[in-house]
């Protein structure tokens, strides 16, 4: 009855928010060893039953608006396991099964979908969502029943911010870590800045933590100019940057109506303003036709990162689906299910929260993109960008970025914001 109660508070606070805001495993006593949490690096008990299957829950949009991002995550999540075991699919002599849930990109679809794993499938982890709005709505169950659940691709800052808990550890990159990204790639002593995002909660947020970035490495943000989001003549917003003459032009944006080619005609870089902004996956690439030469940063591209692993990801995904290369989110739920599989070989297979947490805390692993670590203070995981440039590269049909420098963890790394 507690759950029931609890799960029509959760849709309810769901659809307030919205308004707002735009192994199992018996063990017996034998099996049970103990180590000390500073240590890390062993199991807190090794599960009786290690026959039983560790069954892992993953949420996503397999279908909707967010459909291509969900099912680039399946198929980097697949791809995962299969790498971090070795093709057994098992981990300490556990098999791993997944169950795959589609949220619909719907907060209270996504409750109801995370409650069915918990309940009637018994996961023993939860992984998702694409959405950050289906995300925020599913944490409290994964502390409800002491799960914990790998977050990706969800970003807001609030999953491991304001709304964390214990249970939470994310791969994705969140918010800041894109602001602090974008800083990096042009921010320096005296540069001057302009910004340019849509006048809502998203484009605030994303100039908000810009501006905080920039302005640490001392730059000048000259200009906060905002649009109205539905909008399609951006003419006198741009005038006004081009009046503020800043060196360059920071650009958060979503949605078709984008301000690119009107910036292309307004010959803004020819003007002497360089322009900057995050390079999205390949299908939003492939209209930035206007922006070639401009300098931003990405989360990824296959043809960034140069390690092992992602050399393994790209060969592996082009065999399975017809040549197509891996794109924005498969990484990611690459990531996801490796930092499963290294906290359970850490657990000795053990899948209880509780014991799960202290191991995974300041826990590194590798992936698509190197190294990265879970932060101990709120589980966010520290991770490598990329400084680009946007460039025509003979062999894409579409502006490629290509690689200025990396930016390390430890550039890119976000306030604690819990």
């Amino acid at each position: 009855m507690k759950k029931r109660l609890w799960l029509i508070f959760a849709v309810l606070s769901v659809f307030l928010l919205v308004a707002c805001n735009s192994d199992s495993a018996d063990s017996d006593d034998s099996s049970t060893t103990t180590t000390s949490a500073e240590q890390g690096e062993s199991s807190t008990k090794e599960t009786a039953a290690s026959s039983d299957p560790i069954k892992v829950g993953v949420l996503a949009s397999l279908t909707g608006a967010l459909e291509s991002y969900g099912k680039q995550t399946r198929n980097g999540f697949e791809l995962g396991l299969e790498y971090a075991t070795d093709g057994t699919m098992e981990v300490e002599g556990r098999k791993i099964e997944v169950v795959w849930e589609d949220t619909e990109t719907k907060p209270e679809v996504a409750v109801q979908k995370a409650t069915k794993l918990l309940e009637d499938d018994a996961v023993d982890f939860l992984v998702g969502s694409s959405s950050s709005g289906d995300t925020l709505a599913v944490l409290p169950l994964a502390e409800e029943y002491e799960k914990i659940m790998i977050v990706e691709p969800a970003v807001a800052d609030s999953i491991t911010g304001s709304e964390f808990n214990p249970y939470i550890f994310r791969t994705a990159r969140n918010s800041s870590q894109d602001a602090y990204a974008a800083a990096a790639a042009i921010a320096g002593e005296g540069v001057k800045i302009a910004t340019f995002a849509p006048d809502y909660s998203f484009g605030w947020d994303g100039v908000s933590a810009f501006k905080a970035a920039a302005e640490k490495l001392g730059a000048d943000i000259v200009l906060e100019e905002y649009a109205d989001p539905a909008a399609t003549d951006f003419t006198s917003n741009l005038q006004k940057i081009i009046e503020a003459k800043p060196e360059f032009l920071f650009v958060v944006w979503a949605g078709a109506n984008s301000p690119w080619n009107q910036i292309a005609d307004l010959k803004l870089q020819e003007k002497g303003i360089k322009i900057s902004t995050g390079a999205p996956d390949i299908i939003a690439l492939q209209f930035m036709e206007p922006l070639v030469g401009m300098e931003g940063f990405s989360v990824y591209h296959h043809t960034l990162p140069n390690n092992e692993v992602n050399d393994w990801l790209v060969e592996e995904h082009k065999a399975r689906f017809n040549g197509e290369v891996p794109d924005l989110f498969t990484p990611g739920g690459f990531t996801a299910a490796v930092a499963i599989v290294e906290a359970l070989k850490k657990s000795g297979g053990d899948a209880d929260g509780n014991a799960l947490i202290p191991l995974m805390e300041d826990m590194s692993f590798e992936t698509p993109k190197g190294t990265m670590t879970f932060r101990k203070e709120d589980h966010q995981a520290l991770q490598t960008m990329y400084a680009i440039r946007l460039e025509k590269v003979s062999e894409f049909d579409y502006p490629v970025p290509v690689l200025i420098r990396e930016l390390l963890p430890e550039e890119t790394e976000p306030p604690i914001l819990n």
